[in-house]
C-alpha cells in the first residue's frame, strides 16, 4: 500500500510539473488608441502567425443591409492605399506565407502565418487593411461576384448547403443570429459605397480590435513594431453597434419541412444552449460530444451501426456569445424514412435525460475533451485565434491555460441535468430536409 501510495503520489507530481510546463505564457497589454494585443512567444520553428480579430458579426448588421461582415473579409483583401490591387495575397505567399479569414456571427478574423523574419511585413500589412483599405466601387463590384458565386457554390448548389441558414432563421425569431452569415444579395446589390465606407468606419476601429501574435518573435521588437504601425491610427470615436435584444423561451417546438436538391432526407433538431463561457455551456458542450463524437459515440454506435438508420448523424454545439445553439443532425440511409430517424435520435436524449452515464463511458468524454483543447492549441495560429476569442468574449486569455478546468468541474449529473433541460420539445426546432421530388 505505502509503495502504491508513494506511486501514485509521484505520478501526481510529475503529472503537475508537466501541465505547469505545457502552460501558454503570453503578454497582453493596450494601445492608447484602445487596440488590444497578445504576444506569445514560441522560439520551437520558425513561424510566426499575426492575425487580428474585430468584433463585428452578422449580428451586427442593419437588418436591411445583411451580409456587410462577410463582405468585408472578401473586400479587405482589395488592398490598401500603398498595396496594389490584388497583391495583398501575392504579397504574403512571395514571402513564404499563408493566409486566409473567415467570418462568423459574432466576428472576423484574419491572419497570416510567415517566417518570422516577415513579422514586420505582417504588421504592416494588417495596419494598413485597419487604416488605409481601400473601399472603392471597382473592389465592391468585383467582390460583389466573388460573394454570389461564393453563395451559388457552398450554399445553393450544394446539397444540404442552406441548412444552417434553415435551422438558424426558425431557432432565432428575434435575435440578430436568426440571419445567414452571408447575407442577402439584394442587400448587397443595393447598397451603395458610402454605405460600405460607413460600415468600415464604424467596426474597422482600433477600441473594436485585438491583434495576437504567436510564434518565434522577440518580444521587445514586436512591441517596437507594434508602435510603430498601430500606435498612431486614431480611435474612431463612434459608438459601436451592439445588439441588445434577447431571444424570448421558446414555448412550443417548432416543426417545419424544406425541400432541397437532394438525394436522401435529412432530420435536423435545433436546441437553444447557454452562451460561450456561462456555467452550463461545458455540461452541454460535454453532452454534444457524448452523443456524437467519436466512432463509439452514442448517436454513430446505436444510430448508425447497431440500427443502420442512419449514414451520419452529428451534434455540433456553436458557442455564440448570446445564446447559444446545439444542432443535431442526421442523414437517412437508404430505405429508412425521417420519421424513423428522428425516433431513433429522440430515444438517445430520452436516454442522457434518465440514466447517468457510466463511470468509464464519463472518463473517456473527459480524455476527449482535454484531447480536443490541447489540438486546438497544437498549432502557433489556434494558439493566437484562441488567445483573441478568450479576451474577447470572456475578457480573459488565460483562458487558454484555465479553461479546462471548467470541463473538468462537471460531473455526470450535471450531463443529465442539462439534458433535462434543453434538449426537450419545447426547446426544439425540427426540420425534415426533404428532396425536392418528394414535393
Amino acid at each position: 500500500m505505502k509503495k502504491t501510495t508513494l506511486l501514485l503520489t509521484a505520478l501526481l507530481f510529475a503529472s503537475a510539473a508537466w501541465a505547469q510546463q505545457q502552460a501558454i505564457k503570453f503578454e497582453k497589454y493596450e494601445l492608447k488608441n484602445g487596440m488590444k494585443v497578445i504576444l506569445h512567444q514560441d522560439k520551437s520553428t520558425p513561424i510566426v502567425a499575426v492575425t487580428v480579430s474585430y468584433r463585428v458579426g452578422s449580428k451586427n448588421e442593419d437588418p436591411a443591409r445583411t451580409g456587410f461582415a462577410h463582405f468585408f473579409e472578401h473586400l479587405l483583401f482589395e488592398g490598401s492605399e500603398n498595396i496594389g490591387r490584388g497583391e495583398y495575397m501575392k504579397m504574403v505567399k512571395v514571402n513564404g506565407g499563408t493566409l486566409n479569414a473567415n467570418t462568423s456571427y459574432d466576428r472576423t478574423f484574419y491572419f497570416e502565418i510567415l517566417p518570422s523574419n516577415q513579422l514586420e511585413l505582417g504588421l504592416w500589412m494588417e495596419s494598413e487593411r485597419l487604416l488605409h483599405a481601400k473601399i472603392e466601387n471597382v473592389g465592391i463590384e468585383t467582390q460583389r461576384e466573388v460573394v454570389k458565386e461564393e453563395r451559388r457554390q457552398r450554399y445553393d448548389n450544394t446539397p444540404y448547403g442552406g441548412l444552417l441558414d434553415e435551422t438558424m432563421k426558425r431557432t432565432f425569431k428575434v435575435h440578430p443570429y436568426g440571419r445567414s452569415v452571408i447575407g442577402s444579395m439584394d442587400h448587397l446589390n443595393s447598397a451603395k459605397r458610402d454605405e460600405f465606407y460607413d460600415f468600415y468606419k464604424t467596426f474597422y476601429v482600433p477600441e473594436n480590435a485585438i491583434l495576437s501574435i504567436a510564434g518565434d518573435i522577440d518580444i521587445k521588437q514586436a512591441k517596437a513594431w507594434i508602435e510603430k504601425y498601430f500606435g498612431s491610427i486614431p480611435r474612431g470615436g463612434k459608438a459601436i453597434p451592439r445588439p441588445t435584444v434577447k431571444e424570448p423561451a421558446q414555448t412550443a417546438e417548432v416543426r417545419d419541412t424544406v425541400y432541397d436538391n437532394i438525394q436522401l432526407p435529412a432530420v435536423i433538431h435545433s436546441f437553444k444552449i447557454p452562451a460561450r463561457g456561462t456555467s452550463e455551456f461545458y455540461a452541454v458542450d460535454m453532452l454534444t460530444k457524448l452523443l456524437s463524437q467519436g466512432q463509439s459515440s452514442r448517436f454513430q454506435k446505436n444510430i448508425v451501426d447497431q440500427q443502420q438508420k442512419a449514414i451520419f448523424v452529428g451534434a455540433f454545439p456553436f458557442a455564440l456569445e448570446d445564446h447559444g445553439v446545439a444542432l443535431m443532425f442526421g442523414i437517412v440511409n437508404m430505405g429508412v424514412g425521417p420519421d424513423q430517424l428522428e425516433a431513433a435520435m429522440s430515444i438517445e436524449y430520452d436516454k442522457v435525460k434518465t440514466d447517468l452515464i457510466s463511470e468509464q463511458e464519463f472518463q473517456k468524454l473527459l480524455n476527449q475533451v482535454e484531447n480536443d483543447f490541447v489540438s486546438s492549441n497544437a498549432t502557433v495560429e489556434g494558439i493566437a485565434e484562441s488567445l483573441s476569442d478568450y479576451w474577447m468574449w470572456q475578457g480573459d486569455p488565460n483562458l487558454i491555460n484555465t479553461e479546462i478546468e471548467r470541463y473538468r468541474k462537471v460531473t455526470r449529473e450535471d450531463i443529465r441535468a442539462a439534458a433535462q433541460k434543453y434538449l426537450i420539445n419545447t426547446n426544439r426546432v425540427s426540420l425534415h430536409y426533404l428532396p425536392k421530388q418528394a414535393n
